[in-house]
């Protein structure tokens, strides 16, 4: 015992003296502007870090911790009052303030380093007017604690969450609704083990598909062991999708079911003192907790209300349903989630990975694996609650039956995953893992239900085609992998349209179906088949949502197969007259249509016909292209613009030393006056990755800047 409290004083006495002693980091930029920082310790590489990415573009880093901290509306108006709502649901200052204390002293001094990068930042700059935020505190990393597309709490509908707080009827939107074409949510991830490489090294793709620009690429250094590369999102201080010198992680998003919803019948308790719900045999309880919140008014000055929100122990009442209230279950563990996201850029094989994962602060990502020593693996989320198998949880569940409830977290051990499959590859493309190596995947049979909500995406087929054909891959053929032009749902449903128009003549459309029948179902810049089909395709997209009434993403493939022909036909014929009405002609190189444009640094982009673009072969991921570039027309253009899909892309070989490519849309740098603002975005389009310089010598005559930064 003498031991062990002389060492923990020796531990708070240099932890203390490391956070009293000045922070100092060097960032070093290279010719693309990626930041490259170096500290003594970790705490100095965080410090550096966010500063770095404050230079890049502190007003993403500020909007994303006024959305986490449920902020927004006092920089956004009363509109966002309902977003800061369902954020405060779960996010309470006052808790994250007391689990800030009770944190382990190593994470206490990353936060407080945080902290001090940004308000350094923010002081060596006072032309940077913060919208809200003009001092960060250590406690608020934990609002925002892993760096996913969207946490578990965006699910919630707001529409239904203020028609039950307000006690009134809102109309979904019709995004809300499912029934609007949207770029699917997720990412690409490959890992090819050394019997499948031709180097004998395993190899990696991280390619994750987000709205663009939503991560910085950085490399993070520090003489603690910390030496970590690749994409975080802004704001956070730890690599979210990225490697270090022995491994390296991508995550995808996870089709297992790790949210759920519960039904209580509630009554008014006695005396009319608030309300209680049945559990069982016994009435308890509804908690109820006062939120308020402030939001900036149009003439600048400030307003407030305040909001007496429920919860049951299920959690926070989020709806209504046929007079019912419904609780929504879903994973708050901010500490162990920002101890995961930051321990695991350290591991150096797939033991130390899953020494992390303990953890179980991980609820919507697959992640997957590869290690220097050969290690391939795909493991899926590890907040995996353990359920009842006999009630089906993708609906709302009854949460007056006790059998209903949660009974704690699965181990580890019992989930579906991949380690070193024989077939010699591991993937994933945001589907379940029942094809994620082949012959050796998991067998769907052994698991619940809420392992997998979706099953395949039309990804699946062309990763596993991809992955099938090449006996031995480089760095090379890895990108050619991930940019092969195969688009698997034209090459199954266009056939149906050619018997269509065989079944039903016209000489109006004779010539279009010729084309398509031909076609190899390739994207290019100079196919004009890609455009017929994608305008087709979005045509008979719109008309199964307006006859449909239901969210079609999980289930496009079978609504658009069982569409008529008459509908097959009048979605061809709706395609060809609005490119005739848009560009003239019916027959259009797809790059003359689907571009890449940038003209400044709002998070809300706007676009503009008139101005510069770059031609972008690839195609949405909604038609199975692993490439994903999600474009559509915005109000007064008729070409179609990206704002979502690949982002970041980056190969990495694991060898005695890391070879890596890598590309970022755009550019780094979110100031247009930057020359990293745009630099990247020809290589983006052509899927053209650069070298990623990761070793010092690397930036030997490379380096654009390097200044040393120091903060207390």
């Amino acid at each position: 015992m003498r031991r062990f409290t002389t060492f923990c004083a020796v531990s708070l006495l240099l932890s203390t003296a490391a956070h009293a002693a000045p922070y100092r980091a060097e960032i070093v930029r290279d010719d693309w502007g990626i930041a490259h920082i170096t500290g003594r310790s970790d705490a100095d590489a965080v410090f550096g870090m966010i500063y770095a990415q404050a230079e890049d573009d502190f007003n993403r880093i500020e909007m994303n911790y006024l959305t986490s901290l449920g902020r927004l509306a006092e920089a956004e108006g009363e509109k966002a009052l309902w977003q800061d709502l369902r954020q405060r649901l779960w996010i309470d200052p006052n808790e994250l303030k007391a689990d800030y204390a009770k944190s382990p002293p190593w994470l206490r001094n990353l936060m407080q380093a945080w902290a001090a990068g940004l308000n350094k930042y923010l002081a060596d700059h006072p032309e940077v007017k913060p919208k809200v935020l003009t001092r960060f505190e250590p406690w608020m990393a934990l609002s925002f604690s892993e760096g996913s597309i969207g946490g578990d709490i965006s699910r919630v509908s707001l529409a239904q969450l203020q028609a039950f707080y307000e006690r009134r009827t809102i109309a979904m939107t019709p995004e809300e609704r499912g029934l609007v074409q949207r770029e699917p949510t997720g990412s690409n991830g490959f890992v090819i083990a050394p019997s499948h490489s031709a180097s004998g090294h395993p190899l990696l793709l991280i390619n994750p598909h987000t709205s663009f620009f939503f991560r910085a690429e950085q490399q993070v250094t520090s003489r603690q062991g910390l030496n970590t590369y690749g994409a975080a999102t802004w704001g956070q201080f730890f690599i979210y999708q990225g490697f270090n010198q022995n491994a390296g992680w991508m995550h995808t998003t996870s089709t297992a079911d790790t949210i759920d919803e519960f039904v209580v019948t509630v009554e008014t308790a006695t005396g009319g003192d608030g309300w209680t719900y049945r559990y069982g045999k016994e009435q308890r309880r509804v908690t109820v907790k006062t939120v308020a919140l402030a939001y900036r008014k149009p003439d600048g000055t400030t307003g407030s209300r305040t909001f007496n929100t429920y919860a049951t122990h299920h959690g926070p009442v989020v709806r209504e349903a046929d007079g019912k209230w419904i609780s929504a279950a879903l994973m708050h563990r901010p500490v162990a989630a920002l101890k995961q996201s930051f321990l695991r850029t350290k591991v150096k094989d797939l033991a130390g990975f899953l020494r992390v994962a303990e953890l179980q602060a991980n609820s919507s990502n697959n992640t997957l694996f590869a290690s220097k020593t050969g290690e391939t693996a795909l493991l899926l989320p590890q907040f995996m609650p353990r359920r009842d198998p006999r009630f089906d949880y993708t609906k709302p569940v009854d949460g007056s039956d006790p059998a209903t409830d949660w009974q704690g977290l699965h181990p580890l051990s019992e989930l579906p995953q991949v380690v070193n499959p024989a077939n010699g590859w591991t993937m994933n493309v945001n589907d379940g893992p029942w094809w994620a190596a082949g012959s050796d995947s998991p067998k769907q049979a052994a698991y619940a239900r809420y392992f997998d909500k979706l099953g395949t995406t039309p990804r699946t087929p062309h990763a596993i085609k991809v992955l099938s054909a090449t006996p031995k891959f480089t760095l090379d053929s890895l990108i050619a992998a991930a940019y092969d032009p195969w688009i698997p749902l034209f090459a199954e449903q266009l056939p149906e349209l050619v018997a269509a128009q065989a079944r039903n003549p016209s000489a109006s459309r004779e010539e279009a179906v010729a084309l398509l029948a031909a076609w190899d179902h390739r994207w290019s810049l100079t196919s004009t088949e890609t455009s017929l089909a994608v305008f087709w395709a979005d045509a008979l997209w719109e008309r199964a949502a307006a006859a449909a009434g239901v969210p079609l993403a999980p289930v496009q493939q079978a609504l658009m197969a069982q569409a008529s022909d008459a509908e097959k036909l009048a979605s061809l014929d709706a395609a060809i007259t609005r490119l005739k009405e848009d560009f003239g002609s019916w027959r259009v190189p797809w790059g003359e249509i689907n571009r890449f444009q940038r003209l400044d640094g709002a998070i809300v982009r706007t676009f503009d016909d008139a101005k510069p673009s770059i031609p972008v072969p690839f195609v949405s991921a909604n038609w199975g292209s692993l490439a994903s570039f999600g474009a559509q027309r915005y109000p007064g253009t008729q070409r179609y613009y990206g704002d979502y899909g690949n982002s970041f892309v980056a190969v990495v070989e694991f060898g005695p030393r890391i070879r890596a490519r890598a590309v970022t849309a755009g550019g780094l740098s979110g100031d247009p006056a930057s020359p990293h603002f745009n630099d990247q975005a020809p290589r983006y389009a052509e899927g053209n990755l650069r070298e990623v310089q990761f070793y010092p010598e690397d930036l030997i005559g490379k380096s654009s800047s390097r200044k040393v930064v120091r903060g207390e």
